[in-house]
């Protein structure tokens, strides 16, 4: 294999006068000039060999096999959601030499005057929407990089479905060409848009619909629409939050997700996980989705299905709730043991003594170490000018984890 040195070389917003001293000296004795051709057309005249960038693939092919000295030219800084990451996987590292310039993201941020160090950064170039989607609703501000099909406005049209319209949104086109534009609009907005092929999207939260008017967690009962009140009360499901052990970024099955109070809860305290809310009764349907929207429960997806089947399509979980089971108790922990990743926890809560009783057997069975917690809740009530005790029904608050092998 020839030990020829690989200079990648970004190129900023501006032409060749963007470029330091040493890239373009660099450049002047490189026999080959590999890139889009946008970028080629930067240096009408070099001297050497022109290859418009293709399939990455044969391009390296190509620079495992040459001799001759290589510049690739990409947008920037090649490190950033560039071809370095392709060939610094694939070549050695000491063969590669990378002159960073000014990337379309900075000159963008420079542009609306927004400061960039607490922004996140999420391509969607290639890559598909909905992981990108799940990033974006847990941050502040956020730069992406679209594509012909995961467009500005398309993007906009799925926050709107997640109940996410609380940013400002700038789209900023054509930088650094005569046809440059920034326009500021809102998430509305940006779905009417359409966009050039060559854009960046910066999204800068300022509104949070459940964090202004709700906290994140202890939301009171009356707050959630309900059938008859049937809802995991407020302090029963604080002792459930902390007996599933939620961490940031976990996936999480609410199975008999009701109106769905546990769902929005753990979501407020996974703002970079999943929660899958599974709920079929329609008795409750209508409750759940006003409830979500109510929330601006971003991170939680509703499942209109029946556990144990309606779990096949979902990925594998973290953690389990399982809040009602149609009956279903044995069929849904055969189900959910068959999927709960390793070292995940499953809760379960119990009204009768009965359902109690089973739920310990069955997780046993399966080799869970199971832990039973009697939440016994009495809460004040007016009597006339007096002030008494009221009891709630005790709840059994049920929960098992996986014993090591």
């Amino acid at each position: 294999m020839s030990q020829q040195k690989i200079y990648l070389i970004g190129a900023g917003i501006e032409g060749w006068e963007g470029f330091g001293a040493r890239a373009l000296e660099v450049i002047n004795q490189a026999e080959v000039l590999i890139g889009h051709q946008r970028h080629l057309d930067i240096f009408p005249d070099f001297r050497g060999e022109k290859q418009v960038l293709g399939d990455l693939s044969l391009m390296l092919d190509y620079l495992k096999t040459t001799e001759k000295p290589v510049v690739v030219l990409g947008s920037g800084d090649p490190n950033f959601f560039g071809v370095a990451r392709f060939l610094l996987r694939n070549l050695p590292k000491e063969r590669i030499e990378i002159f960073p310039n000014v990337t379309s993201v900075q000159y963008a941020f420079a542009r609306i005057k927004e400061p960039w160090d607490d922004a996140i950064f999420v391509s969607v170039h290639g890559r598909g929407m909905k992981n990108a989607i799940d990033r974006i609703i847990a941050a502040e501000k956020v730069a992406v990089l679209t594509d012909a099909t995961n467009t500005p406005a398309a993007i906009a049209r799925e926050l709107i479905t997640r109940g996410a319209e609380g940013y400002d949104a700038w789209l900023c086109e054509d930088m650094g060409l005569p046809t440059e534009k920034f326009t500021k609009t809102d998430v509305r907005g940006l779905a009417e848009l359409s966009a050039s092929a060559l854009n960046i999207l910066i999204l800068v939260k300022v509104w949070e619909p459940f964090l202004e008017s709700y906290p994140v967690m202890g939301i009171s009962d009356e707050a959630f629409a309900t059938a008859k009140k049937l809802i995991t009360k407020q302090e029963v499901r604080a002792v459930t939050l902390a007996k599933l052990q939620l961490q940031n970024d976990l996936v999480m099955w609410d199975i008999g997700a009701g109106s769905g109070s546990v769902s929005i809860e753990a979501g407020n305290l996974m703002p970079n996980g999943k929660v899958f809310a599974l709920e079929r009764n329609p008795q409750y349907l209508g409750f759940l989705r006003d409830n979500l929207k109510k929330f601006g429960s971003r991170n939680v997806m509703l499942i209109e299905a029946f556990a144990p089947e309606g779990l096949d399509d979902l990925p594998d979980p973290d953690r389990v709730f399982i809040g009602g089971s149609g009956g279903m108790l044995e069929e849904i922990i055969e189900a959910v043991d068959k999927r709960l990743k390793p070292e995940g926890v499953i809760v379960l809560n119990a009204v009768t003594l009965d359902t109690l009783t089973k739920a310990v057997e069955f997780l046993e069975d399966h080799g869970y170490t199971v832990e039973v917690a009697c939440v016994n809740v009495a809460k004040t009530r007016g009597l006339t000018e007096y002030k008494m005790f009221e009891a709630l029904h005790p709840i059994y608050v049920i929960s098992a984890a996986k014993r090591e092998e």
